[in-house]
């Protein structure tokens, strides 16, 4: 009989519930939960793939203090140590935490405890303010407090559903699911989507505006004026409910002269511009979604005000199907701003510039000291540590070392740091290498607390694998840092449920309905009622115990007088203008099926396998003009660096920008670190980077070979100057590249594949003339390994190869074929994967269409499963159907 395990997905926002089952064996299936109210049963390719990352491999077992395994004991006690020698000689400031959305909040919580009141720094920030610190200033301008106030079920009761900077069908697929499903039941709803890019998403909608990139605020300010203009105005909830309207008004007017001008600057048609605005002041039921593309700006705080400025002046806010809908990133970037986990925050969303609320945690927390100001966000806190003014950074769940602007920056600083400590599940990441103690933190199927969703949604994680080696949970690693730090009374938590009732209690402690986060209702559950505790919307108390839908729509807000904020918006171009020497403009963002940087995805074949290398999107254009061809390699580069990439020609990247995915780490591509191009350049309000506005120059980086080699094991490709490498199913996949040509390609190959004196079968082709070698290593008539090399792109594909390794054996037809770089029939090779969730190949899907007839989308899933999963290939598989 299995085990079944209800519990939440760790990726993206959404917050989707999963069934674990568990058989005699300890054989994992995952599934939809389809009870959960995020995403009843649907789960995206990541979710779905989620057995396929519970493995060991890779993972940090056991502490470590300076390159050797340790103990526990000495691994806390020198990271302890180091702590309070470093408070001691050079005061709180010097210490510092770097922590992340993929905490549990009971995490979250001990950490900001530990950092705030007894360490006594504010230097604790987390990785979302990479991804939200911009909208939780926004909510704030405007509302009094971080609050999104709309749900998901607001999506399938919209009428127009604006999505600005979103590519929600691959960042967000479950909530992408949902509206489209509600589109094909009420085929009235209408989607509009803001994007430089034509994405997956901006292909199935409506409406799309290719928006000049930047110039968002620009765009919404004249919405601003246009529905005042024409009348759309509600007089009552602005009169009563908020402030400041005619002040935004105005500097949207000064800003907005006209649709002809904001057109112009956002590089729109006349006739597009005039069509949005006319959708959204004629739809009553309204929901704009805005996600990284809006975020992720040097003025992503007045782009959100832009959109807020809207729906406040229509009072569309706090009803069903209507308001600002702010999408999250990660799994609990939501919790870990109810904790304070940002630098300017104090826990439970209290002030940490209000000497009152200090007072307030200080006594709840029986604290020795709150610091009196905002510590050091992301970008600056790295720069301090370069600088030698914080001296000792813990960092928890993250790889900043990938994931921040200008992160060969951020090596230099972790170089030079006195103590780096590092909590993380994987032994080797680009930012454990930097540790001096290592802790072997418990993950996704070994922990249990909660996490909140985009929508205030609280959900249980709960463990359902045994952990492996000495690895314990983050918030016991951090309390025993903390004993040994002298705090033991406060810190003495034996579950993650004695955490979480203390920050339920204090989201209740002396609010009286001025704070908004409030689940005091939460603070008094039994270990059993912990144990089952069902997803809820907050604010949850006493008088509203089944949780709360959405806010404000009684007009009242969190401000002071409690009423809104209108804030005045004047359009600020990026700071990051192109110029002759770097004429692109750079957008980073997600790929489909991969995760941050890649230390899950990473693990699994089905999700590996869309895409295996990183990659720039370029306009034909300017391929042409700078001298770049489909498939070849290329090098961009910026100021801070440079990154070797494969080149994408298409037209749904808009001229004179690139598009670069962020997931690669040095573990996965030596030369596709995407961020280390990009300056450490925020937001003044939010301290978020800008990820979607760089500077930089592309040019064809011309090998003398190319070539690509499967193995079971993994391999260090010495000699390749460019080298990616990606999981399959029973190997790695490697593609590479060289400058020097070898004198012998047969020893440079056994070098790759073969172990000394080890005995193995090898088949070798040479032609010296033409620089072609092809090898196969086999080990009991299994093909263990092989590598083709060329002097140009013209390799044979690589499908039907990686096919092989499924097999017990290879005939001799098959080896002939190996070598010959031809499938020994057509049918085993079924070409790139289209839909990763059913394993459907493109010439699959192709054939289905010609040879079949198969002439939509839905035919296409019924015959071939494609598309019938998580849906986010449906985009792929309709350009498909066009283009035939």
């Amino acid at each position: 009989m299995s085990q079944k395990i209800k519990t939440t997905c760790p990726y993206c926002g959404v917050g989707c519930g999963v069934i674990v089952s568990q058989d005699e064996r300890g054989a994992v299936t995952v599934a939809g939960d389809p009870d959960h109210p995020s995403n009843y049963g649907r789960l995206c390719s990541k979710g779905s793939a989620l057995a396929e990352t519970l493995g060991h491999e890779g993972r940090l077992l056991s502490p470590m203090v300076d390159g050797c395994v340790s103990d526990w004991d000495e691994a806390l006690d020198t990271a302890a140590k180091g702590f309070q020698r470093m408070v001691r000689d050079h005061g709180p400031d010097a210490v510092a935490f770097y922590v992340s959305g993929q905490l549990l909040t009971e995490d979250y919580y001990v950490a900001n405890k530990l950092m705030k009141g007894f360490i006594g720094s504010a230097n604790i920030d987390t990785n979302s303010r990479l991804c939200m610190s911009s909208a939780v200033v926004a909510h704030k301008r405007a509302y009094g407090a971080d609050i999104m106030p709309c749900s998901y079920e607001d999506l399938e009761r919209a009428k127009l559903i604006v999505l600005a900077g979103s590519n929600t069908a691959w960042c967000h697929p479950v909530l992408y699911q949902r509206m489209m499903e509600s589109k094909r039941q009420n085929p009235d709803l209408q989607v509009i989507v803001i994007d430089p890019r034509a994405t997956p998403t901006a292909e199935t909608a409506d409406l799309h505006l290719p928006i000049k990139p930047g110039s968002d605020a620009l765009l919404f300010n004249g919405l601003l004026v246009y529905l005042e203009q024409g009348g759309e105005r509600n007089g009552l909830f602005v009169n009563q409910a908020t402030q400041a309207c005619d002040e935004a008004l105005s500097a949207a007017k000064s800003d907005a002269e006209s649709i002809e001008h904001v057109a112009a600057g956002c590089g729109l048609s006349v006739e597009l511009v005039e069509r949005f605005y006319r959708l959204f002041a004629r739809t009553e039921r309204v929901v704009t979604l805005y996600s990284q593309g809006i975020n992720q700006s040097s003025s992503g705080v007045d782009k959100i005000n832009a959109i807020i400025n809207c729906h406040l002046l229509t009072g569309r806010i706090g009803r069903p199907g209507m308001g600002p809908f702010s999408l999250t990133g990660q799994p609990n970037a939501m919790g870990g701003r109810e904790v304070g986990g940002l630098a300017n925050q104090l826990a439970a969303h209290m002030a940490i510039e209000s000497a009152a609320d200090r007072e307030r945690v200080q006594r709840f927390w029986d604290a020795p000291a709150i610091p009196q100001k905002g510590g050091l966000k992301a970008v600056d806190l790295f720069s301090a540590i370069e600088a030698g003014k914080v001296r000792a950074v813990w960092i928890m769940a993250t790889n900043p070392a990938v994931s921040l602007p200008d992160s060969d920056q951020v090596r230099r600083a972790l170089a030079q740091c006195e103590l780096v400590v590092v909590s993380d599940c994987m032994a080797l990441t680009d930012t454990t290498a930097y540790a001096h103690v290592l802790f072997p933190a418990s993950t996704w199927g070994e922990r249990s607390g909660t996490v909140t969703s985009s929508e205030r949604r609280l959900s249980r994680q709960r463990a359902f694998l045994d952990t492996p080696g000495m690895a314990r949970p983050d918030w016991w690693i951090i309390s025993q840092v903390a004993q040994r730090m002298g705090f033991q009374g406060q810190f003495d938590y034996r579950q993650p449920k004695d955490v979480f009732r203390e920050h339920a209690a204090l989201s209740g402690f002396e609010n009286a309905g001025t704070r908004g986060f409030d689940i005091s209702g939460l603070a008094d559950l039994s270990d059993l009622q912990y144990e089952s505790l069902s997803p809820t919307q907050w604010p949850l108390t006493s008088s509203t115990p089944q949780g709360t839908a959405r806010l404000f729509g009684d007009g009242v807000f969190f401000t002071p007088d409690r009423k809104a904020r209108f804030v005045p918006v004047t359009h600020q171009l990026p700071r990051n203008q192109a110029d002759a020497t770097y004429p692109l403009i750079l957008n980073t963002g997600r790929v489909r099926d991969h995760w941050h940087t890649l230390t899950r995805t990473g693990l699994s074949p089905r999700l590996a396998s869309h895409t295996i290398e990183p990659y720039a999107e370029i306009h034909p254009q300017d391929a042409q003009g700078f001298g770049v061809v489909q498939g070849a390699l290329a090098q961009v580069e910026s100021a801070c660096g440079s990154v070797i990439v494969r080149v994408k020609v298409t037209t749904n990247q808009q001229q004179g920008s690139l598009f670069i995915p962020m997931h690669w780490n040095t573990q996965f591509a030596e030369t596709g670190r995407v961020n280390v191009l990009l300056p450490g350049v925020v937001d003044p309000l939010s301290g978020q980077p800008e990820f979607k506005h760089g500077r930089v120059a592309i040019q064809e980086r011309r090998f003398a070979w190319h070539g690509f080699l499967f193995s079971r094991r993994q391999l260090q490709p010495s000699g390749a100057v460019y080298w990616a490498r990606s999981r399959g199913a029973g190997f790695w996949h490697y593609e590479i590249a060289g400058d020097s040509t070898p004198e012998n390609w047969a020893e440079m190959a056994r070098s790759y594949l073969c172990s000394k004196g080890h005995e193995v079968g090898w088949m070798e082709y040479t032609d010296r003339a033409a620089n072609r070698y092809r090898a196969a290593r086999f080990e009991n008539n299994i093909l263990e390994s092989c590598l083709f090399i060329g002097p140009d792109l013209k390799l044979p594909p690589r499908d039907w190869i990686a096919a092989l390794f499924k097999k017990h054996s290879l005939d001799a037809t098959e080896r002939a074929s190996l070598l010959s770089g031809h499938a020994p029939d057509e049918k085993a090779d079924v070409g790139k994967t289209i839909c990763a969730c059913h394993g459907v190949g493109e010439k699959r899907i192709l054939e289905g269409i010609r040879i079949h007839g198969l002439n939509s989308v839905q035919a296409i899933a019924d015959q071939l499963k494609a598309g019938s999963g998580c849906g986010s290939c449906v985009p792929e598989i309709r350009a498909m159907l066009a283009a035939s």
